[in-house]
Parts: C-alpha cells; structure tokens; sequence
C-alpha cells in the first residue's frame, strides 16, 4: 500500500501532470481518496518553493544555450504569458484569487508549476503564492476526484 502512495505522490510532482494525473490513478488503484488527495496535495506543493526562487533564474540562464535554449524560451514565455494573463483578468489586487482559481481549474497547462512560475514573474511574494496555489492545487483535487470517482460509478471502472 505504502508504494501506491509514494507512486502518486511522485505522479503529483512531475510537471504537465501534476495532482491531475495523480487523483486519478490514486482512485484507479482503489485508494481511499481523502488519503491519496492530501499525498497528492504535498507532493504537488513540494516543488513550489523551488520554482519560486529558482525556476526563472535557471531558464533565463539557459534560453541562450544551444541544446536547451528553445525549450528554456518556451517555459519563460509561458510563464510571462501566464503572469499577463492572471494581471489582465485580475488586476494587481485581484492576483491571489486569480491565481487561486488558475491553478484550481484542471486544465493542460494550469498547475502549480506554471501558476508558481507565473506568480515568480509577477513578484507576489512566496507566502501568498504558497497560499493560493495550495488552495488551487485543493481545489483542482476536489474536481479531479468528483470526475474521478464519477467515472468509476458510472462506468463501473
């Protein structure tokens, strides 16, 4: 049991999967969902310190690399689009709900790592971008498993 955890709590971590691809399989695997939901909350929230500090740093160093360098533009790019876009809907006093719900909606490309990098790029602080990704990263958890669990019952998956 011990090793479906761990397994979903490292899905969560990985970037473009993210608490969206780790909810799912925690509940195809058959695990007690609240369980799998907080393991999935902590790995999901375990990198976002990191991105935070050092997550721009790293790609503008690279996006003039050879090898590297398009993919490092890519990610900047994202990332100060993500910002614009959050800033435009909201508003600089608006940020923390935006980015709350941005992270929050379960879609490709809306998850912690791209919501943190965005915040970085924004100056929002580390303590309130920890506090609205986390409530988005809860809330995209709560939605993955309705859907999840949804398709279990309905499909009897």
């Amino acid at each position: 049991m011990l090793k479906k955890y761990l397994f979903v709590f490292f899905v969560s971590m990985v970037p473009l999967i993210e608490l969206r691809g780790g909810v799912p399989i925690a509940v195809a695997l058959g695990m007690d969902y609240f369980k799998a939901l907080i393991v999935c909350v902590i790995g999901n929230m375990l990198p976002v310190p990191i991105i935070y500090f050092f997550a721009r740093k790293v790609l503008i160093w690279g996006k003039d690399k050879k090898y590297i360098g398009k993919f490092f533009t890519f990610c900047l790019e994202k990332g100060e689009r993500g910002g614009q876009k959050l800033t435009a809907r909201a508003g600089r006093g608006g940020l923390f709900v935006a980015l709350m719900l941005f992270v929050g909606i379960p879609l490709p490309g809306t998850g912690a790592w791209t919501g943190t990098l965005a915040a970085s790029f924004l100056n929002m602080g580390i303590k309130s971008t920890t506090i609205s990704v986390s409530l988005g990263v809860i809330i995209a958890g709560i939605i993955m498993g309705v859907v999840s669990l949804t398709g279990v019952h309905v499909f009897g998956l």
